[in-house]
């Protein structure tokens, strides 16, 4: 098939690309691919080049391609009511049947689910409702987040602080001052290589104990985090690190953010990561696995002790004034009915746990005594490599080679989508969870050609 290259033309000189190097796309002088089609773990682009897509776009399409199930359910809705706000209690089937569907499968202990488009969205909302929370309560110093560096929370102003990555905070004046950020619990990262992990435990307690003592625990309100950091690394804590933290956390009375646009609905083998390492969140923020990507629409979960003091703020000053246009947008829920439905009758999340145990065996038997294999680590259906100089003193390279952008860049050639993580060279994998056995050899067939092919 010949390349529309008045498409092309197009897209250079009208279309603002989300993470991109504006003046090298604008240039021509990056790639750029028009995708046009998918099923399954693949997609196919307008030149007819099918990749499997190791990354699940962007760990996101969770049930696959071309899922006709969720198609039909978004194209019966549209044309039934395509829209309807959800201000002042109203509501629509698909709405309430999927606020319902959610909270049947999150921790016993959460309430209500307030529905948006997208996580950044999602965390903008807890933290204006942890702030009305402790004001509520008489607690107006009670205000500062704390996050944790290498995490990943959003692109807006509030949520790119809470980010704890410089390329979302480089020349846009972030982090804002309310926000405050403590180690991120990478192991494979710490600074002295004769800890434990229990001593690293103990070091990243210690830290945000050190934190809090020197802001103030009454003037801390909340702590966000991942239950496995994502962009920052694909990283799965170290063992008892959950536990630990949240006994800080109730010993000063700060609220807990489990953000699991990521790991919701299956990534890690279960439901939500929140189930997966024992955490009892106040909030819980979902996305992408909530519709697999077919429509976009974000959640925040509300905690029973939350929503009580809401209620009373609401007795006490009227409506909540917070909401958007398209919260609850009927066709978003519409798919997100569809898609839970699908993760269930496909057995998913049990696929997740099973082709994900299978994903990281079969990565360390091909690669993990490689020399510039520094460490592959993951749970579930996410997995990561981190390439170092040197193995044995763990030196790393100069982040000027682009070591794995390079290696992401022979992955695609080999026909597999992974993604080069930032602040690192870290390969990472977040397949759709419907992957089979079969195509993850052909992941890891293709990461071991690519991985010689750069070294």
């Amino acid at each position: 098939m010949l390349k529309n290259d008045q498409l092309d033309a197009w897209d250079r000189e009208n279309f603002f690309h989300p993470s991109t190097h504006l003046a090298q796309h604008a240039r021509g002088e990056a790639p750029s691919r028009i995708v046009t089609g998918g099923d399954g773990v693949f997609i196919e682009d307008r030149d007819g080049t099918r990749l499997l897509d190791a990354f699940a776009g962007l760990y996101c399409v969770n049930v696959g391609y071309g899922r006709t199930e969720i198609a039909e359910a978004i194209a019966a809705q549209a044309k039934e009511l395509a829209y309807y706000h959800a201000y002042v209690g109203h509501g629509t089937e698909a709405s309430i049947t999927l606020a319902k569907m959610v909270l049947d499968r999150a921790p016993s202990h959460m309430s209500k689910v307030y529905f948006g488009l997208g996580g950044s969205d999602a965390n903008e909302t807890n933290i204006k409702l942890v702030w009305y929370y402790n004001n509520i309560l008489g607690r107006p110093e009670k205000k500062k987040i704390i996050s944790r560096w290498r995490g990943y929370h959003g692109s807006g102003l509030m949520t790119g602080s809470l980010t704890g990555l410089e390329l979302f905070h480089k020349k846009f004046d972030l982090p804002l001052d309310t926000v405050l950020h403590t180690v991120a619990p990478d192991y494979f990262r710490r600074q002295d290589l004769s800890m434990s992990e229990a001593d690293f435990v103990a070091h990243c307690v210690s830290e945000l104990e050190a934190m809090i003592e020197r802001e103030g625990a009454d003037t801390i309100a909340a702590f966000i985090g991942e239950p496995a950091l994502g962009t920052g690394g694909i990283v799965p804590p170290p063992a008892g690190y959950w536990e630990a933290i949240q006994q800080v956390l109730t010993k000063h009375d700060i609220l807990l953010i489990a953000d699991e646009v990521v790991s919701g609905f299956g990534r890690l083998g279960s439901m939500f990561g929140s189930d997966h390492y024992q955490i009892k969140p106040d909030f819980i923020t979902i996305a992408k696995g909530l519709t697999s990507a077919y429509a976009p629409l974000s959640g925040s979960i509300i905690s029973d002790r939350v929503w009580k003091v809401l209620e009373d703020g609401t007795d006490e000053n009227g409506p909540i004034g917070h909401g958007w246009t398209y919260s609850a947008h009927p066709i978003g829920a519409a798919a997100g009915v569809a898609n839970l439905n699908l993760i269930d009758k496909l057995g998913l999340v049990e696929n997740s746990k099973d082709a994900g145990a299978y994903f990281k065996s079969a990565m360390n038997d091909a690669l993990a005594d490689h020399m510039h294999v520094g460490d592959i680590r993951g749970e579930g259906l996410l997995c990561a490599i981190e390439f170092v100089e040197d193995k044995d003193s763990r030196v790393f390279f100069d982040p000027a080679r682009k070591v794995g952008p390079q290696v992401a860049t022979a992955l695609m050639k080999q026909g597999v989508i992974g993604r080069a993580m930032p602040q690192g060279d870290i390969l990472g994998f977040a397949p759709p969870l419907c992957i089979t056995k079969s195509e993850i050899d052909k992941v890891v067939s293709a990461t071991r050609e690519a991985v010689s092919s750069v070294f």
